[in-house]
């Protein structure tokens, strides 16, 4: 069960699970990269039980952990590849389970058991001896109880009867167990007398194979066996530092969401550098298949249509007035003219149709955060402000990201502000109504309805400030190119906010038709 290919990225960590009377054991959490159907997507697996041979981990990535809100912490393996295998989901190694064992004429059942009912302990599995029946199913463990044997429950004989029921139960034997890997201590101990080697001959001589050891201890060269414990898809995902719903960072831990709502808990590693390569690590797989998906999405819109970008952010709610905020994730998009903002990600092309919150990209300015601005402890954060609408407050969990965003905006408005051409607003001018056009090649135009002509035109390049008063009032002060004198126009709009940041999409884009090098700067 263990990979086809070795892993790129390994690393330990100590996960806390929901609470079982056990110990530390030894198990895995690895991404790997699949297709980008929903039942194939890149993934990051968390597997359980087992052991691991050496030569396997990468030292430099060190102990993590990993639980959830009542918990106890389990020693597991993290590792990151890039190969296309698609691991197949065994049952959770604390679970109940049952396990067809086919005996064989050498080896029998191919395990030893301890324990039963005079020591106060269930019928124990203490080896699993390789490459014999019960290593071949690669479904049992060290530390498994037997519970029942062909359907029979077996939970309160004696050692000595146990022995003799495996041992009769036919060629085709049913077991159904149990883990329970607090009874490691017990299993350690070297004891004759009371351990059986179920086979057909009564030796419980050990072959020249060896056999499987604890969890705990693995003897060189052996491979890894797996129970998948999560499986998270990184298709759409993310990953996040913070406590969730709070600007509460946690130390030296992180957790990733996946879209079908699968978390993997609190994965807690020995140190910041250690936390910075597995963000790294996880953070460019989810990117690199996201961009994926996004292109794929792209075949089926036009090229006005197109998505710049799509991703998730946290956005600050107000607790009812309240001095605090709590954040919500949300996923933010940019396509063709428009900013949408859904729960969830749309996974159809109906899903699109389906977003609730819809800003058109040239009369919506986009700000970063400074820090010394920052509202609580939430770092890289934005504002989206659009007019007639509150002001939405988002964050992100890098500066990468925030740069990634910034410069993907810039890309939508100036693809928008292309594709709409020219904009008009009605403003007057002393006593007359008139309309104000932002024109992609014309500039600043004041066409008069009365006279059905222009009163005046400028380019973009002539204006050379603006100021209002916050309400309706807007003077913009052009430079006459004949005379370089300074020209002010006074015009009164019951749509400011909606002027103004369209005049800023319309600066922007023709910033950067003229200097191309504005965009490939914001480029993190």
């Amino acid at each position: 069960m263990s990979p086809p290919n070795p892993p790129e990225i390994i690393g330990w960590l100590r996960p806390c699970l929901p609470p079982t009377p056990s110990e530390p054991s030894v198990g895995i959490v690895e991404t790997r990269k699949g297709s980008l159907l929903p039942s194939m997507l890149n993934e990051e697996y968390i597997h359980h039980g087992g052991e691991r041979g050496r030569g396997e981990v990468s030292p430099s990535l060190g102990n993590t952990a990993l639980d959830h809100a009542a918990t106890e912490c389990h020693t597991l393996l993290l590792h990151v590849s890039s190969d296309s295998y698609s691991s197949k989901s065994s049952p959770w190694v604390f679970q109940e389970r049952m396990v067809n064992v086919t005996r064989q004429k050498v080896g029998g059942l191919g395990l030893s058991i301890k324990g039963g009912a005079e020591h106060k302990l269930p019928v124990l599995i203490s080896r699993i001896f390789k490459n014999q029946a019960a290593d071949q199913t690669g479904q049992l463990f060290i530390g498994d109880a037997i519970i029942k044997v062909n359907g029979e429950y077996i939970t309160s004989c004696h050692h000595d009867d146990a022995v003799n029921i495996l041992r009769n139960a036919g060629d085709l034997v049913i077991l159904t167990v149990k883990h329970y890997q607090a009874a490691t201590p017990f299993l350690h101990r070297s004891s004759s007398r009371d351990e059986h080697h179920l086979d057909n001959e009564t030796s419980s001589t050990v072959g020249s194979e060896g056999s499987w050891q604890s969890p705990n201890q693995s003897p060189t060269g052996q491979h890894p066996r797996w129970i998948d414990i999560i499986t998270v898809p990184l298709m759409m995902a993310y990953v996040t530092r913070y406590i969730f719903g709070t600007d509460k960072l946690r130390p030296n831990a992180f957790e990733v969401r996946g879209l079908n709502g699968v978390s993997t808990g609190i994965i807690h590693c020995d140190d910041a550098a250690i936390l910075s390569q597995w963000l790294k690590y996880i953070t460019d797989n989810i990117v690199g298949l996201t961009h994926l998906q996004m292109k794929l999405y792209n075949r089926n819109f036009s090229a006005s249509e197109r998505i710049e970008y799509m991703g998730w952010v946290n956005e600050g709610i107000l607790n009812n007035n309240q001095p605090w905020q709590s954040y919500k994730p949300r996923f933010l998009t940019l396509k063709g003219t428009d900013v949408l903002l859904f729960d969830s990600p749309p996974l159809n092309i109906m899903d699109w149709l389906k977003c609730s919150l819809i800003f058109k990209v040239y009369q919506t300015m986009f700000r970063v955060i400074k820090d010394s601005e920052n509202v609580d402890e939430r770092q890289h954060c934005f504002l989206i402000q659009t007019s007639g609408h509150e002001s939405r407050y988002l964050s992100v969990e890098t500066r990468q990201e925030l740069l990634r965003i910034e410069n993907a905006w810039h890309c939508s408005v100036c693809a928008a502000v292309m594709k709409l051409g020219s904009k008009t607003f009605t403003v007057t001018t002393g006593v007359k109504t008139a309309g104000l056009t932002l024109d992609w090649n014309m500039g600043f135009a004041l066409y008069d309805n009365e006279s059905k002509t222009y009163t005046w035109k400028y380019k973009f390049s002539q204006l050379k400030g603006s100021s209002d008063d916050g309400k309706c009032k807007l003077k913009l002060h052009f430079q006459n190119s004949d005379t370089r004198i300074i020209e002010t126009k006074e015009l009164e709009t019951s749509s400011l906010q909606s002027l103004l940041f369209c005049m800023h999409a319309f600066l922007t884009a023709k910033v950067a038709s003229v200097d191309p090098a504005f965009l490939s700067s914001k480029t993190p």
